[in-house]
């Protein structure tokens, strides 16, 4: 039996098996057959024949059947060449069919080892899997808390699984019993318990019931959750058989559930407001007390509460656009219109609704609340139309206000203009009773050389004081331009020196501490000498016995906002004087404040010193305290361009000698055109006067040997001296002009840009000599190609 294997051998194994029988069986019989020589060689194959077949089946049975009626043949026919005898014939037939007999009964016992042993395999790994599959139920259960019961209702037999014992508490050595079962149940449950098992059990069918168990005092509640049922089997007779498991946690959720829900109708019930649940198709499962009091239905008749049937008509189609856009867009929305109320009354209600999900996320609704805003609403009227009546009222006052205000910019207009004139009165008489007496003491005595030389010089430099307070009248205005070029301040101040040393006295000490010499900036040179010596001026005033200290630098970033970014450079000027306070600092770039007496200062000097900066694109900084002193610095952005040489040449180049020209002279002002008719006549040259832009052009057009025209910028009649300059320009193009001016206005810009050269007035005579060979010089190119 050991040689039938499970499976069929191979080939190779099959072959190996038989031809090893083969083999042995043909040793055999050599050696049976020298032992007696009448043995017949078939008798040798049946032990192979038998091994072959319940090794490989009955193909290889019949190999070795084959293999041994060969080796008889041959025994028999093969030594002697004589045919078979009747005897050796029948032998050979019988060792044939008693071959095949048994080759058939090796291969019968064969098959039924194998399907023995496979029904053995099989009922070994069903009894495996079987004891698997409680190993896992045992485990499900334990996992789950679910504990089983089977009652044979035939012979009493009660089985507990160790999850049921688990559950009910019973330990694992109490016998199973009903009643034992039914001791474990608090005693409130208890009878409830046994009436629905016997009922079950008298009816059959199944049965449902909750419970609680015993328990210690103050340990807390157990709730189970039992089934069972009745089962006929004509086998194993009439049996219960059941489950049960924990629910504590179950009940308890329920019952917080029951706490929130009454809690929630409670607040609800509770607000003023109408408050509603809905469900999907719209009907409503919740609404609260205030909701049903303003139906005046009971709580099942506002829940189909169409609202559609109390809604305002006016509103009715704007509610049903807007409730149907809002319903649609999933979030949430608002409504207000007028509904009327159980006792007729029409009321606007706000309402907010939203979308409301179950446990899945799956939209089953909206939730709304609703609030009464009738008083709101006739409030929003009420103050609507005071509104409406405030708006009037204070038009009017607006009105009033606006007159008030404008008589009173007007009355500072006047205030300022009358502080500017006395002080700009104040400056310029001082300055003409230099002038005046100065020319009236050269009048009555002309042949005082030396005094008329030092008088004249006097009466000069008060003009040039006259010059400079206009140019700083400009500046506050913003009506004088500047002429800007990339200079350095360190060489500026330096070159300033001598003059800000007299203009501060001897009586103040001057100190400079230029650390900026690397640094550059586009400065209109006048203006800033102007600049820095009303600076150093009104330092000398705080000062006038201290020390002034004249500082710059060169920064990375302005130390102020409100400025662009980038390098600055920064001229500071310091006094150790008494110092100001914040209020006083906060104003002293105000156009006419100054803390001098009455006829003291015009207040424009720091005025001048900020039109200056924002001019030339910076700021200014004022640094002071009571005490401490006063700083004022000037920002103004760095350049990185080649810097312009200064020229410290205080003597105007003399003017070379020109030939004689005859010049007409355009000048609406008699007493100027007096002037520089003289002047030009010192200059060797012969004058033609004109008073207006349409008299000059007829006597250039009338006069060919005129060679030269001065005129004046602001002419009257309309037309301006770049006009008459223009005309001239196409009427002769050869011929030279120069444009004079002391204040354009808006048409300075087109001086400025105009190829002619501008004379700024007040001028000297080298300036009118400079002025008119630089018109010359380019008029020749043209003269030439002409």
């Amino acid at each position: 039996m050991r040689l039938a294997p499970i499976r069929s051998p191979g080939f190779l194994g099959g072959f190996a098996v038989t031809a090893a029988s083969v083999g042995g069986a043909f040793l055999l019989y050599l050696v049976v057959a020298g032992i007696s020589t009448g043995i017949s060689p078939t008798q040798a194959f049946f032990p192979a024949l038998i091994v072959a077949t319940l090794y490989g089946g009955w193909r290889w049975g019949a190999v070795c059947i084959a293999a041994g009626a060969a080796v008889t043949w041959w025994r028999w026919v093969g030594g002697t060449g004589q045919a078979l005898t009747a005897l050796q014939q029948g032998a050979l037939i019988l060792y044939l069919l008693a071959a095949a007999l048994t080759a058939a009964a090796a291969e019968a016992l064969r098959v039924t080892i194998i399907r023995l042993d496979e029904a053995t395999r099989a009922r070994t790994n069903a009894e495996q899997a079987l004891t698997a599959s409680e190993t896992r139920l045992q485990l499900a259960q334990a996992a789950v808390g679910l504990g089983v019961w089977e009652w044979n209702l035939a012979t009493s037999e009660i089985h507990w699984s160790s999850g049921f014992r688990r559950n009910v508490g019973i330990g694992p050595t109490e016998t199973p019993s009903f009643e034992g079962f039914l001791a474990h149940i608090d005693e409130a449950d208890r009878e409830r318990v046994r009436h629905g098992v016997l009922s079950a059990i008298e009816k059959g069918g199944v049965y449902e019931i909750e419970y609680r168990l015993t328990q210690p005092a103050g340990s807390g509640e157990r709730w189970l959750h039992s089934r069972g049922e009745v089962t006929d089997d004509p086998e194993t007779g009439r049996r219960l058989i059941g489950v049960n498991f924990d629910v504590t946690d179950r009940r308890a959720a329920e019952a917080g559930l029951r706490e929130s829900e009454a809690r929630f109708r409670a607040l609800a019930d509770s607000a003023p407001a109408l408050m509603w649940v809905s469900r999907l198709g719209g009907r409503r499962e919740f609404v609260n007390r205030a909701y049903v009091e303003f139906a005046a239905m009971d709580f099942e008749a506002a829940l189909d509460l169409d609202w559609r049937d109390v809604l305002h008509p006016d509103d009715l189609p704007r509610i049903l656009n807007e409730q149907v856009a809002g319903e649609g867009s999933m979030k949430p929305f608002s409504l207000e219109a007028r509904y009327r109320r159980a006792d007729g009354e029409w009321r606007w209600l706000k309402s907010y609704s939203q979308p409301r999900y179950g446990p899945g996320g799956e939209f089953i609704g909206f939730i709304g609340i609703g609030f009464d805003i009738t008083e709101a609403k006739q409030a929003q009227l009420q103050l609507a139309q005071v509104n409406l009546s405030l708006t009037e009222r204070t038009e009017v006052a607006l009105a009033e206000r606006d007159a008030a205000q404008a008589a009173l910019i007007q009355a500072q207009k006047l205030e300022a203009v009358g502080q500017l004139t006395g002080g700009v009165a104040h400056d310029f008489n001082n300055l003409l009773t230099v002038v005046i007496g100065a020319l009236d003491i050269v009048l009555k005595h002309p042949e005082d050389a030396r005094r008329r030389e030092r008088l004249v010089e006097a009466a000069m430099s008060a003009a040039r004081r006259g010059e400079r307070l206009t140019q700083q009248l400009l500046a506050f205005s913003r009506r004088q331009p500047l002429r800007p070029e990339v200079l350095n301040a360190d060489a500026l101040i330096t070159e300033l020196e001598p003059l800000l040393r007299r203009a501060i006295g001897e009586a103040v000490a001057l100190e400079l501490a230029m650390d900026a010499e690397s640094c550059a900036a586009r400065i209109d040179a006048s203006q800033f000498e102007a600049a820095l010596l009303n600076l150093a001026v009104n330092a000398r005033d705080a000062a006038p016995s201290g020390r002034i200290t004249i500082s710059t630098e060169c920064l990375k970033e302005p130390p102020i906002g409100g400025l662009p970014a980038g390098p600055y450079l920064k001229i500071s000027v310091h006094d150790d004087g008494q110092g100001m306070d914040a209020e006083t600092a906060a104003r002293v770039f105000e156009p006419f404040f100054t803390t001098k007496p009455v006829g003291k200062g015009t207040g424009l000097g720091l005025s001048q010193v900020y039109g200056f900066a924002k001019q030339s694109g910076g700021g200014v900084t004022i640094d002071s305290a009571p005490g401490e002193g006063a700083t004022v610095s000037l920002l103004l952005p760095m350049v990185s361009e080649p810097v312009r040489v200064v020229e410290t040449s205080a003597t105007p180049d003399t003017p070379r000698p020109q030939a004689s020209l005859t010049v007409l002279l355009v000048e609406d002002d008699h007493d100027v055109g007096e002037l520089v008719e003289t002047m030009l006549a010192e200059l060797g040259h012969t004058v033609i006067r004109a008073d207006h832009v349409d008299a000059a052009l007829h006597v250039a057009a009338s006069t060919p040997e005129v060679g030269l025209v001065i005129t004046d910028v602001i002419m009257p009649g309309g037309a301006s001296g770049v006009d008459l300059a223009r005309a001239l320009a196409e009427q002769r193009p050869d011929l030279p002009v120069v444009l004079s001016s002391g204040y354009t206005g808006e048409t300075l810009a087109l001086a400025e840009a105009a190829p002619w050269p501008l004379l700024r007035k007040p001028y000297a005579l080298d300036a009118l000599a400079a002025a008119i060979s630089q018109a010359m010089e380019k008029s020749q190119p043209a003269s030439a190609s002409a």
